[in-house]
């Protein structure tokens, strides 16, 4: 990506595995420098950014600079792991872009009132989730400012931050 010296982390939250491969394929496809990474549920989400579990071990990683979220999911669902990043002072921060196969007027409201950045329905071919992750990694890795302890600097050093959790 223009100007960035390191790969941005997107996390997705998903729980179906043909979903996750195809957002993988599309990226790769899409030629951006992003680290892809995956959790299949809103509790394993919130582990991972508060560090716990087995995510302890990644305490010393930079927050992930954009959260793919999809809505139905077991344990927690993306609108109670919405609500809990989008409260939290120290996650609220991240962009969060639901991504679901859900068009239901309700859902879309509902996520954008509990703090969402943006709603996208899950693309049914392959060229246009491409599209889609291309459109994503342009405008928020490129054209938006985002605080810098989501992106790091250019040298993708992280500034001090307290602990989250």
């Amino acid at each position: 990506m223009k100007g960035r010296e390191t790969n941005v982390t997107i996390l997705m939250a998903d729980d179906d595995e043909d979903d996750k491969m195809l957002v993988r394929e599309a990226l790769a496809e899409s030629q951006l420098s992003i680290d892809l990474y995956f959790v299949s549920n809103g509790e394993d989400l919130m582990d991972y950014l508060y560090h716990r579990g087995r995510y302890a071990s990644n305490s010393g990683k930079p927050p992930p600079g954009l959260i793919l979220l999809d809505l139905n999911m077991p344990k927690k669902d993306g609108f109670e792991a919405l609500k809990e990043i989008k409260t939290d002072p120290q996650l609220r921060r991240i962009p969060v872009v639901m991504l679901s196969t859900s068009s239901d007027q309700e859902d879309v409201y509902h996520t954008y009132d509990l703090g969402a950045n943006s709603f996208i329905i899950k693309p049914v071919t392959f060229a246009s989730l491409v599209e889609v992750m291309k459109t994503l990694g342009k405008y928020w890795f490129e054209t938006v400012k985002l605080p810098t302890e989501v992106m790091g600097d250019k040298h993708g050093q992280q500034p001090h931050q307290s602990s989250v959790r």
